[in-house]
């Protein structure tokens, strides 16, 4: 009866006799012919804007999205980084801040269309490009992977990251109710050597067989004939990236050598400036430059994504690096925010109300206004105490130390981030030798006895003298400063130490590696005054990496947490962790980056008391200004104006 009721009503329906009420067909396609994207039947052009949910903290994303949809938008992008969502091999978490689905149907609610980006290689300045780093274990190096190929090691481990992602990202695409109106395949292709067109079909036919063939599915490269050359593959859209302009049509010339017909596309507009890296200068963009270029654009009839909109803060050990000049490597700061239009905090910079005055003049909707910015709160100090040495807490930070005859890499005894203790327990006694070590990636810290000896950098100081007594114990604390993001060095990205280390010539044996656990530090160690070393207030300054512990409640007169900075001058170098929370690392010494945002959700409203923790690696400011301290301003140093 039921079968033959539903061939009846289908009937019905095909002759037209019946009127189905509430049933709404949605649509997202290309129309070749016209050059446009179409949505629903009627043409459309997205004026679009970067944010990353992972740099966002979860409680600000409707007021980072709501501020985009103000200035006028009408679609965000975002990726969906591998190497945050597996930590841990074939171990998912989309929990919290990798929530990415309510991030999605969040910006559906304000009123956004989604451009997906789930690589699975993204760049954006992340550590490893946002490739995992356990994909730099031995066990697939050692086969040697190649990254970014049809390599049949990285093609299994991607298959089953794509098995676990994709069935979530299917019920949120347009055409199934969902605000994704397209997904990229992989990322600026063409800028890598491997140039595999296998491994690009391959990622298309992973993703249609789980997203069906109604999705677009993009490629995005820069804007030169060799990039799309290698970067573009039948049955993926062929889009551009690039910076401030006033030649659209010079630009996209290059898409149309490629893409002869269809909607004209800039995946990545670039209204930020370059990415900022400690030790190099702060470079800020002109707001004005940057609004006129993307007026020509839009006047052009160009679909663009700026970015990034909101650039966002690079949490915990998350930062990326690049090569420099000779074997040196830079390093990513921690902020993200490098001149975007909204702050990493969320604040509307002049950049933002520029722009937003040129995109009105495209969209056919009432003007939105303005949400406020965040209000920001100075807590003032914090005094800090000293808890130890990192060998006084080595048995509270380091649960499951390794043997092996020689150093391992930090992806061989499952370390993906942070830091490794390496210890060897000399076995004679040597008298002002050079010790060396060139396979330090990325800064070890060279400690004999609890004394510190010096410094070692990767690509720049590769050895020094020491004396070592027969039983002495020799300690490297090696920190992983985040792996390169971009090229073909991503091949080569193993951290800690990657090769021997010898004394006098003589290559040391029997080491054992402590991985570092950092983040609930403050729980292991506790934060009573009991357990504070008493010679915290000694007049001299300490060398040796130790770890500082402080604690402050919030005012009473504040209902909940407001966000923050902190100002870390006069501390040197090191890592910050705020109830639990890893905040970043800090090297106010060298710049450009001074101040650590900390958002609200890190901190826990009156009476509770807040941990502060310090693990400072080179030269704490103790004891006259043992304190780090709360302020309401954000400050970069070393700006300089590209434009100059």
């Amino acid at each position: 009866m039921g079968c033959r009721l539903l061939r009846s009503w289908t009937s019905l329906v095909a002759a037209g006799l019946l009127v189905v009420v509430g049933v709404e067909t949605r649509s997202f396609t290309i129309d070749y012919s016209h050059d446009t994207f179409v949505k629903d039947g009627e043409a459309f052009r997205y004026i679009s804007g970067s944010i990353h949910y992972t740099r966002v903290p979860r409680e600000h994303w409707k007021d980072r999205l709501m501020k985009m949809y103000a200035a006028g938008l009408n679609t965000i992008q975002t990726y969906v980084p591998w190497n945050f969502h597996q930590r841990r091999p074939f171990q998912s978490d989309f929990s919290g801040n990798l929530d990415f689905a309510t991030f999605v149907k969040l910006a559906q609610d304000v009123g956004l269309l989604v451009i997906l980006r789930p690589g699975p290689y993204t760049d954006a300045g992340w550590d490893f490009g946002g490739l995992p780093g356990w994909l730099m274990e031995s066990r697939y190096v050692n086969r040697n992977i190649l990254l970014r190929s049809n390599n049949t090691d990285y093609m299994e481990a991607v298959a089953r990251w794509y098995a676990d992602l994709l069935p979530r990202v299917r019920p949120l695409l347009y055409s199934n109710g969902g605000p994704i109106i397209s997904v990229q395949v992989e990322n600026e292709y063409g800028s890598y050597f491997a140039c595999d067109h296998n491994y690009l079909r391959t990622l298309r036919d992973i993703m249609r067989s789980y997203l069906g063939d109604d999705v677009i599915l993009f490629t995005t490269d820069g804007a030169g004939a060799s990039y799309l050359r290698c970067g573009t593959l039948e049955g993926l859209y062929s889009t551009i990236d690039f910076g401030l302009t006033d030649s659209p049509e010079k630009v996209f010339a290059v898409q149309r050598q490629f893409q002869p017909h269809g909607p004209l596309v800039c995946s990545e507009f670039y209204v930020e400036s370059p990415l900022d890296y400690w030790g190099y200068n702060h470079s800020k963009q002109s707001p004005q430059q940057a609004a006129q270029s993307l007026d020509l654009l839009l006047a052009y009839g160009a679909n663009i994504n700026m970015y990034m909109f909101d650039g966002g803060t690079n949490f915990g050990y998350t930062s990326g690096s690049l090569p420099g000049t000779g074997n040196k490597v830079k390093f990513v700061t921690t902020t993200y925010d490098h001149d975007a239009p909204m702050s990493e905090a969320g604040d509307l910079r002049e950049k933002y109300h520029t722009i937003r005055k040129v995109v009105y003049k495209y969209v056919k909707r009432p003007v939105a206004p303005v949400p406020p910015n965040t209000v920001k709160f100075a807590y003032g100090q914090v005094q800090m105490k000293l808890v130890g040495d990192i060998m006084d807490v080595l048995p509270s930070v380091s649960l499951s130390p390794v043997k092996s005859l020689y150093p391992l890499c930090m992806e061989d005894i499952h370390q993906y981030y942070g830091f490794t203790l390496y210890r060897h327990v000399s076995e004679r006694s040597y008298v002002r030798q050079e010790l060396w070590l060139d396979g330090i990636r990325d800064r070890g810290y060279i400690i004999i006895n609890k004394v510190m000896q010096g410094i070692l950098v990767r690509g720049e100081i590769t050895h020094l003298n020491i004396t070592l007594h027969k039983g002495d114990n020799l300690d490297i604390l090696v920190e992983n400063q985040g792996r390169i993001f971009y090229g073909n060095d991503i091949n080569k990205n193993q951290k800690g130490i990657v090769g021997n280390v010898t004394v006098g010539g003589l290559v040391l044996q029997h080491w054992t590696m402590f991985p570092l656990s950092l983040t609930n530090a403050s729980v292991h160690l506790g934060s009573s005054v009991s357990r504070l070393k008493a010679d915290s207030d000694t007049s001299e300054t300490l060398l040796t990496p130790s770890l500082y512990i402080g604690a402050f409640v919030l005012p009473s007169s504040l209902s909940q947490p407001l966000d923050t900075y902190i100002d870390m001058r006069p501390w040197h170098k090191g890592q910050l962790f705020i109830n639990g929370n890893n905040v970043g690392g800090y090297w106010p010494s060298l710049g450009p980056q001074v101040t650590l945002y900390v958002p609200l959700s890190f901190l826990k409203p009156h009476p509770a008391s807040n941990t502060v923790l310090a693990f400072e690696l080179e030269s704490a400011p103790c004891p006259h200004t043992c304190t780090i301290r709360f302020v309401d301003q954000p400050f970069i140093n070393k700006t300089v104006n590209v434009f100059d």
